[in-house]
């Protein structure tokens, strides 16, 4: 079974439904991890730091075509999010 697969209701496709967080976070945190130089995250730390982030963001759902007329998270808040995020996963190590 593929992914797609899963996100379906009566025969209607809920896959393309995402909180716009995600890819905001992604564009931003190039940017924030640079004032952090001496870390250089592995990919469970990027992970922990996404997840961390998103979970500690008002979500976002819009679906394709969606009309945003104001956005209640401003990329500062996403900014200063990742910032506390990425403290966390190095006060905390994995590996």
């Amino acid at each position: 079974m593929d992914l797609e697969s899963k996100y379906y209701f009566n025969n209607i496709s809920l896959f393309n439904i995402r909180n716009s967080n995600e890819t905001r976070i992604i564009s931003l945190l190039p940017k924030v991890l640079a004032e952090f130089p001496d870390f250089t995250p592995e990919q469970l730390d990027v992970e922990d730091i996404y997840a961390l982030t998103l979970n500690n963001l008002k979500p976002r759902y819009v679906q394709r075509g969606s009309i945003v007329l104001r956005k209640e998270v401003t990329d500062e808040m996403i900014v200063e999010q990742l910032r506390k995020s990425i403290r966390v996963v190095l006060k905390h190590p994995k590996h």
